[in-house]
């Protein structure tokens, strides 16, 4: 499955942005979705993950309370809802599906599949 990401941008501190995910050929339904960003020099970490069939998701605790993640089954998109947003936001962000594992996980080398990243920068 191929993963088109999109929504980022330049935004000033405290500014939102929603980014969207998109899986192609298949449903977000079929996976357990989540939310990575990389920042130059650093390692991938986790921003947030839902289940497959919804419920509680996880949420990494530097973006609790500000980010919220979601899907909407019907346009067959998963979404990041990044509010308050502070500099060190600033990353790359990938969405990965991980096939409806039972477990929920916030390590990236459970994703098997991944998008190719969209780019948010918070000025200060």
């Amino acid at each position: 499955v191929q993963l088109q990401a999109s929504g980022g941008g330049l935004v000033q501190a405290g500014g939102s942005l929603r980014l969207s995910c998109a899986p192609s050929g298949r449903t977000v339904s079929d996976y357990n979705m989540g939310w990575f960003r990389q920042a130059p020099g650093n390692q991938r970490e986790f921003v947030a993950a839902q289940r497959w069939s919804g419920g509680k998701p996880l949420y990494a605790t530097s973006v609790k309370g500000r980010f919220t993640i979601s899907r909407d089954n019907a346009e067959n998109t998963l979404y990041l809802q990044m509010n308050s947003l502070k500099p060190e936001d600033t990353a790359a962000y990938y969405c990965a599906a991980d096939p409806r594992s039972a477990t929920l996980y916030y390590t990236a080398v459970e994703y098997d599949y991944w998008g190719q990243g969209t780019q948010v920068t918070v000025s200060s």
